[in-house]
């Protein structure tokens, strides 16, 4: 199988890191298999691919969708028998709240987009990977103090398992990663930091060429 083919999981890959980094990954050679809910912004970013000369599946899919996923991920064995890699960066970016204050459908989302639906898709990602695939993840650092109560916990939840999979498959694969990207002017950034000076950000799309090519040579 040569690069050209070889297919990448990119979830949440709409916009934001997800779409830098699905950008990013066509630009090598990689065929992107991109999920997210936003059918426009999967097909701006196929346009975008496109336009690089790389090849993308789009799947306009949710990810806490069990049935959904599981055949997306028989579709990809039966078409390509394998992944590549995985990268995951959807993430619900719960409304800043004092804890005692948590709606509990904020929490249900948050719960099932951060923690439920990254675990379900690490038992059906996996035996894609197979030993030699690879799959990131991304920490965020800022994700505590107050009012972050339900995105904090989550999201330290997701980190967890991201962990634990990445201790447990160290001698045996695949090898899993979790990386820092820098502060990005996305909309889920601002929905923490609405009075934030959006231009001392990073633009996600060269935090996603960054930390690609960072992941690929590591």
């Amino acid at each position: 199988m040569t690069q050209t083919s070889l297919p990448v999981l990119v979830t949440g890959a709409s916009r934001g890191l997800g779409a830098g980094y699905a950008l990013a990954l066509a630009r090598r050679g990689f065929h992107v298999i991109a999920v997210a809910r936003t059918v426009g912004g999967l097909e701006d970013l196929d346009d975008r691919i496109q336009a690089a000369g790389g090849s993308a599946t789009l799947a306009p899919l949710d990810i806490t969708d069990a049935g959904a996923m599981q055949h997306l991920c028989r579709q990809t064995h039966d078409r390509w028998g394998r992944l590549h890699a995985w990268v995951h960066t959807a993430i619900h970016a719960s409304p800043l709240t004092p804890a005692p204050s948590i709606d509990d459908k904020d929490w249900a989302r948050a719960v099932a987009i951060n923690a439920d639906a990254t675990r379900r898709l690490i038992v059906y990602v996996a035996p894609l990977l197979g030993r030699d695939g690879r799959a990131v993840f991304f920490n965020d650092p800022n994700a505590s103090g107050k009012f972050f109560g339900a995105y904090g916990a989550t999201k330290a939840a997701q980190m967890v398992l991201a962990r634990s999979w990445a201790a447990e498959s160290a001698r045996i694969g695949p090898q899993v990663a979790i990386q820092t990207p820098a502060p990005m002017a996305t909309a889920t950034r601002a929905r923490f930091y609405p009075g934030e000076d959006r231009a001392a950000l990073a633009h996600a799309g060269d935090e996603g060429e960054r930390l690609c090519a960072a992941w690929l040579a590591g």
